[in-house]
């Protein structure tokens, strides 16, 4: 199958919140911020230059730290586009501020997919394939709050998920996030075999080719890759890279 006749590869640029402003992290440490402006600025320029979708992440949330609630709904209000949203999701009330208040397309929980399985699973019978689990994972074992905790063993945890009805994954490998060094393949590979869910790919992602090599992996199951740090350094276009993802 030649690159053009691939399946289309979904691109969601991402805009990640710290104290009001739109930043990249470094493997997700706090304090490895590099900022990049306002998050609304960020999203309505992904938007202009095609996006349709947008991952958006409250960091302070994630880190237990306070929240950008109020910048959040500016951003999701102000575009023309889907967005998921991720960060401090671990409760029936932050669930419904960003699924029926806010309206989000999709959520990404994490840490409390970790922490409250039980939890977890009443929100997926309740919303289906508007919720996305995000599995952080540092070689086969997760990691929580804000990737300063770990969360147990990949692969006992996706099994769980499954059995709970999960309609999609999004996989970053956290020694990749933030580092342009390439997204982990190999651990793509291994979880679109395990499951038959869509996986959405996170970290690492530096260059055409990668994506060129996520689009390949789109007929086994890889729908989407989020990408940051590539975009905000300029490594490429947004446009350009809707181009390799068959979305142009």
């Amino acid at each position: 199958m030649t690159q053009t006749q691939l399946p289309v590869l979904e691109l969601l640029p991402a805009v990640d919140v710290v104290d009001g402003q739109a930043v990249r992290l470094v493997q997700g440490e706090a304090g490895s911020e590099t900022s990049y402006g306002t998050p609304l600025e960020a999203a309505l320029n992904w938007q202009q230059n095609g996006a349709e979708w947008v991952h958006l992440v409250d960091l302070d949330a994630a880190f237990d730290r306070g929240d950008n609630a109020e910048i959040l709904r500016e951003v999701v209000t102000s575009l023309d586009l889907k967005v998921e949203l991720s960060g401090g999701l671990r409760d029936d009330a932050s669930l419904e501020r960003a699924l029926v208040d806010l309206g989000v397309a999709r959520v990404n929980l994490g840490t409390a997919a970790l922490e409250n399985p039980e939890w977890t699973a009443r929100a997926i019978e309740r919303f289906g394939d508007r919720i996305a689990v995000g599995l952080d994972v540092r070689g086969t074992t997760l990691a929580g709050r804000g990737w300063t905790k770990e969360g147990g063993d990949l692969w006992e945890v996706l099994a769980r998920l499954e059995d709970a009805g999960c309609a999609r994954y999004v996989v970053t490998d956290v020694t990749k996030d933030g580092t342009l060094q390439g997204p982990n393949v190999e651990l793509l590979r291994q979880m679109v075999e395990k499951t038959g869910k869509p996986v959405v790919a996170s970290g690492g992602i530096s260059s055409l080719a990668d994506l060129e090599a996520l689009r390949a992996l789109v007929p086994l199951g890889v729908e989407g890759a989020i990408i940051g740090k590539a975009l905000y350094s300029g490594a490429f276009t947004l446009p350009e890279a809707l181009d390799v993802a068959g979305r142009r």
